[in-house]
């Protein structure tokens, strides 16, 4: 299937090496302006086609991994796969409920859920 500029502005992100990018369109530029999510590091990449945008991110996290081995850092990890959450008392009990009903803990249920949630 071939994605246009319309798909990808419709979907908003991009994922590449585990990274994930938001992108948005700037009308003044006439232009596709994308971030990467999830990491305390800035990095942004545009371009005008989805080519030239889809080319530019994969360089600006290529650049950015090469410039964390170079100077000796670790790279920011997207997401380190622990997640806290305050709930609600009766939420916590429903989730508690559903999770036995399924047979699963609350992490194994939970995990399934949210995967859904977010579309991955």
């Amino acid at each position: 299937m071939v994605r246009g500029i319309g798909d990808l502005a419709m979907s908003h992100a991009m994922n590449y090496k585990g990274y994930s990018g938001r992108v948005e369109f700037d009308p003044r530029d006439s232009i596709f302006v994308g971030r990467v999510l999830g990491i305390a590091d800035s990095i942004t990449f545009h371009g005008d086609t989805v080519a030239s945008l889809t080319e530019a991110f994969h360089e600006a996290v290529d650049h950015y991994l090469a410039d964390c081995a170079s100077t000796g850092r670790d790279p920011h990890k997207p997401a380190s796969g622990k997640l806290m959450l305050r709930i609600r008392p009766e939420v916590h009990a429903a989730v508690s409920i559903a999770a036995q009903a399924a047979g699963k803990s609350i992490n194994q249920w939970a995990d399934e859920v949210l995967e859904q949630a977010a579309h991955v």
